[in-house]
């Protein structure tokens, strides 16, 4: 017991070291230069008063449904947000970083309104899995777990469940803050997942049929993945991926962007941020001082014609979303957007309007929140652009 609440104590010291300065704001009416002026944009609120929304994703008809990490799934209608939630998940277990995670539309929901949450739970320890639900007449029904059992703790728990362009379902897990099981290959945890939509493995995953090795494994050697999109053009996987924290003794940075190849070990926690080894992947991008980045997504619009194939990262300890401009897979540069102004920023993504949604973090234990935190939010373009 004594242990448990030192632990506890340990905890909200690393929180409150962790926690950003207080926001300045933006003006709804003000326009927002890129560093080198070859955009600009406004920022508009979407929908305020959240909890920790974690992650979002639109149906077809645009309606935008995300994830509140104490277990609550809501719906934005015709731009509207809907008062109540569609579904509050019975046997989620919020704790510190985890909870409610992912949600991901099917590729084809306009047939089979298939729409998945991932997010953490109890069963002899703290776990995540992937559950399948049918929506439909505004409500989630008919669940089916897709996977589960996947190691996790309140700290490291991933978990990014995406589609991939093969229509795959892919899944980036933590490390579940025992570092070591990154590089146990009997283990889920550390790595990143690929699976059918069902939940059964594909036959050509990398180590099918390999000793010591989980049939569901795409790429090991990860600590805490959190952010997954593929590159227009190119279909490269790009995860961002938080580095160590202080409290392991190996610093307190070492961020990373990947790009996540079939078979590839990622070299968590043999290497870290730029350091090297024979047979392990080095990271496209580095950052020290620490990010965090949360989420990451390409721009494909229309909308922003000078973002087209920029990578965006939204970044909790950063505070703030970094555009990265690349060459396929290689760096052109990179600059900080909205630095400092609006808190701690979670996910990102492209809507289908063209425009880029995030959402703040502010309400998670580590920010500042404003009076209307936490928000979905959007850049626009500016009115003169």
């Amino acid at each position: 017991m004594k242990k448990h609440i030192l632990f506890l104590l340990f905890l909200a010291v690393i929180q409150t070291a962790c926690a950003n300065a207080a926001p300045t704001g933006v003006d709804a009416n003000a326009a927002y230069p890129t560093e080198n002026n070859d955009a600009a944009f406004r920022v508009e609120t979407v929908a305020s008063g959240l909890e920790v929304p974690w992650a979002f994703a639109w149906l077809p008809n645009g309606d935008l449904v995300f994830t509140e990490r104490k277990g609550r799934v809501r719906i934005i209608e015709s731009g509207k947000l809907k008062a109540e939630p569609i579904y509050t998940v019975p046997d989620v277990e919020p704790s510190s970083e985890s909870g409610l995670m992912d949600v991901s539309v099917h590729p084809n929901f306009a047939e089979n309104k298939f729409l998945y949450l991932a997010y953490a739970y109890n069963a002899d320890g703290k776990h995540v899995k992937i559950v399948r639900y049918k929506f439909e007449d505004g409500k989630l029904a008919e669940p089916k777990i897709v996977i589960e059992k996947i190691p996790a703790a309140p700290n490291h728990a991933g978990t990014r469940a995406r589609f991939g362009p093969d229509g795959k379902v892919y899944v980036t897990t933590g490390d579940a803050t025992d570092w070591n099981l990154a590089q146990v290959n009997n283990s889920l945890a550390g790595k990143t997942l690929r699976l059918n939509d069902d939940g059964s493995v594909p036959k050509d995953n990398p180590f099918i049929g390999k000793e010591g090795y989980r049939p569901e494994i795409w790429s090991t050697g990860h600590r805490n993945a959190q952010g997954l999109a593929w590159q227009p053009g190119t279909g490269l996987m790009f995860q961002t991926e938080h580095g160590p924290s202080n409290f392991e003794g190996r610093g307190g940075g070492a961020d990373e962007v990947n790009i996540v190849e079939a078979g590839k070990d990622y070299g968590w926690p043999t290497i870290w941020g730029n350091r090297t080894k024979e047979g392990m992947e080095p990271p496209l991008l580095e950052y020290s001082p620490a990010c965090a980045p949360a989420s990451g997504a390409f721009y494909n619009g229309d909308k922003f014609p000078q973002f087209k194939g920029n990578f965006f990262l939204g970044c909790l300890r950063g505070a703030r979303i970094i555009r990265v401009v690349l060459d396929g897979r290689k760096v052109v540069r990179q600059e900080n957007l909205l630095d400092g102004k609006l808190g701690r920023i979670r996910e990102i993504a492209e809507g289908p309007d063209g425009f880029i949604y995030f959402s703040t973090s502010n309400q998670d234990g580590r920010g500042r929140p404003a009076a209307d935190d936490d928000r979905i939010m959007r850049l626009v373009p500016d009115k003169k652009e």
